[in-house]
């Protein structure tokens, strides 16, 4: 019988993330700091609003851009939040999820044999999407010295006659790293004069402990060149109703949306209800989850550093990620060292991109009471290899 996998599909790997995650799942006593999921849950306002839909039948399929309810909802929130606007009717669609949202926005613009420019370390989906599409994903690293942001020289020195976009994500999976307005001019000067389209995935966007969230699609320059990314799973404690969105001009979003058509043809409507419940009253409980990662942030990186642990201060998201190259381990040592002797479990930064090797990725998304156990238990390891 002949081989029936294709080339493409043999040739991405499995998700690192993923596989600490399945080990971790069949131990016990395990302080998983490798998933990027809140500990809270959904607020009830948000559930309770999903629930009473059921009850009174709403089941059926919506739109497949999405409820317009929705994406006017949507428009609204990112004009106010992020003075970005978007017209609800031709440049926003509601997607399974941003990873989803973020394969139908590479799909949409990539032929085989282009370029596209990926911001590392980075989330483990953006280069296989990219090589599924036929595209040639090209990594551009960000650097501790710069607190993980991309810079222009960094960019320019990626850049080739075939390049035709860049995929970043600010606040970053898994550094903790932002982008200020400032930082986002000189890289729009780089796009403008090569003429680039930018992906940005800012799901991570109302996560941010020192500064409010710029999202490039504000400056003019950028505005339609940008397609913008965004979801409801981090800021609003919903990772499992799978709502994102993709934002764009309206002739890449007619694209994305006939690939979204075929695929998934629409977001699922309690999920969409739940999603617009968020938007209309969900802000309080919201705010309450960033102060509460704001402390959990200062906690757990203040004792990683007192441990010899160098890590830089997270601006964003709720990672941290501290360089363990001091202890004489790789990354992937010390992360199934410290899963197997301390049951702590972490990512190996290498899984998510050349710069990320001799770091690991910690998600604090749990307990003040599971941080500190978890440092404890990183402080007896560290103990025992010296």
């Amino acid at each position: 019988m002949r081989d029936f996998i294709s080339a493409r599909a043999r040739a991405i790997p499995p998700s690192g993330i993923r596989k600490f995650f399945d080990i971790a799942q069949t131990m016990e006593d395990v302080i998983s700091l490798g998933v990027g999921e809140p500990d809270f849950v959904t607020p009830w306002c948000v559930c309770e609003a999903s629930i009473y839909s059921i009850e009174q039948g709403s089941t059926a399929y919506t739109s497949n851009k999405g409820t317009p309810q929705l994406r006017d909802a949507i428009s609204r929130y990112l004009d106010t939040r992020f003075r970005t606007r978007y017209d609800a009717e031709e440049e926003i669609i509601v997607t399974c999820g941003v990873s989803e949202a973020a394969d139908i926005a590479i799909r949409a613009v990539t032929d085989p044999g282009d370029e596209v420019l990926v911001a590392e370390p980075c989330y483990v989906s953006y280069t296989p999407c990219v090589s599924l599409a036929g595209g040639i994903p090209v990594t551009v690293p960000c650097r501790a010295d710069d607190e993980f942001r991309l810079t222009a020289d960094a960019l320019a020195e990626s850049i080739t006659p075939k390049t035709k976009t860049l995929i970043a994500n600010f606040p970053n999976n898994p550094t903790g790293g932002v982008m200020q307005e400032a930082d986002w001019r000189g890289i729009a000067d780089l796009l403008v004069d090569h003429d680039l389209l930018l992906i940005s995935d800012e799901v991570y966007g109302e996560l941010t402990y020192d500064g409010d969230h710029f999202s490039p699609a504000r400056l003019p320059e950028l505005r339609d060149r940008t397609i913008t990314l965004n979801g409801f799973s981090k800021a609003f404690a919903m990772t499992g109703w799978r709502i994102g969105y993709l934002c764009a001009p309206p002739e890449i979003t007619a694209a994305a949306l006939k690939i979204h058509q075929y695929v998934a043809l629409c977001a699922p409507v309690m999920g969409q209800i739940a999603a617009y419940e968020a938007l209309r009253i969900g802000e309080a409980e919201k705010d309450a989850m960033v102060r509460e990662y704001r402390l959990r942030r200062n906690l757990f990186v203040d004792g990683l550093n007192k441990l010899g642990l160098t890590c830089h201060i997270p601006k964003g998201a709720f990672y941290a990620f501290p360089s363990v190259k001091s202890t004489g381990l790789s990354d992937t040592e010390f992360a199934e060292s410290l899963l197997r002797e301390q049951r702590v479990a972490v990512v190996p930064g290498s899984v998510l991109g050349p710069s990320g090797v001799g770091h690991v990725r910690c998600a604090y998304a749990v307990s003040r009471d599971d941080l500190k156990e978890a440092l404890a238990r990183i402080g007896a390891f560290l103990e025992s290899i010296e």
